[in-house]
Parts: C-alpha cells; structure tokens; sequence
C-alpha cells in the first residue's frame, strides 16, 4: 500500500506515477487531493473544464451526451483513468485498488505519506478551487 501526498503536486505528473504503480500492482491511496495544482492560466482552465461539462447532444442530451466530473476526487481518478488500459482485465483491475480522498482519512493518518518531488508551475489552479467554480465541491 502507497500513500501518496497530493499537496502541491502537478495533476498530470501525480496521476502519470499513481498509473504506474497501479500498473505494478501497488494500491495507491492519494491524500490532499483538494491541493494538487494543474498548469496553466486558471481561467483558462477554468474554461477548458467548463466546455466539456456544458457540451450536450441535440438527442436527449441528459441520457446521450458525455458525462464529466466535477468533483475534486472525480477529475483526478478521471485523469488517471486516462492512463490505465481500462478495456483490459489489468487496467480494470488497477483502477479498482485507487482510493482518492480530500485531506487525509483517520484510516491512513499514522502510515508515511510519498511526496514525489515534482517542481510546482509559474501559474497553476489548485484543484479544489477548480471545483469549486465548476460546482462540484
């Protein structure tokens, strides 16, 4: 069992070595979530999230059109998803030993957290904040 730190951490390169471990076999559980930082001008960011959760189909778009998620622990395992071969048996199965959690749960407060040392953006949005003004906090 890993227990990696989200605090101050870049979302892509945090999700790109959670996938990896995944991929080993490990279960990761990652604490802070609401802390990790994706690059970039916030606005624009902001607009980029938006875009995908305001587009709908003309065909009852509440049944047919893509569904995106809001929350701070959704928009992470979302990403991580992304890296995992999830047709197959060993990416179904690695993305089922992944626990995301906004600050940190009673159940892993005594065991060592993993903090990669990854460098923090110029410019960046915390990802709780995202949440937050997409509506999902």
């Amino acid at each position: 069992m890993i227990v990696v730190d989200g605090s101050d951490a870049p979302m892509g390169r945090l999700a790109s070595y959670v996938a990896r471990q995944l991929l080993k076999g490990e279960t990761v559980y990652v604490v802070n979530a609401e802390k990790m930082v994706i690059s970039g001008d916030p606005d624009a960011v902001y607009e980029r999230y938006k875009s995908r959760i305001d587009l709908k189909t003309h065909r009852n778009p509440i049944v047919n059109s893509p569904k995106y998620p809001r929350t701070v622990t959704g928009i992470f395992r979302r990403s991580v998803r992304g890296m995992l071969p999830r047709w197959r048996k060993r990416g179904r199965d690695a993305l089922r030993r992944l626990r995301v959690w906004r600050g940190v749960p009673d159940e892993v407060k005594n065991v060592e957290l993993v903090r990669p040392d990854f460098k923090l953006p110029r410019t960046y949005i915390r990802l709780g904040d995202l949440a937050k003004r997409l509506g999902g906090w």
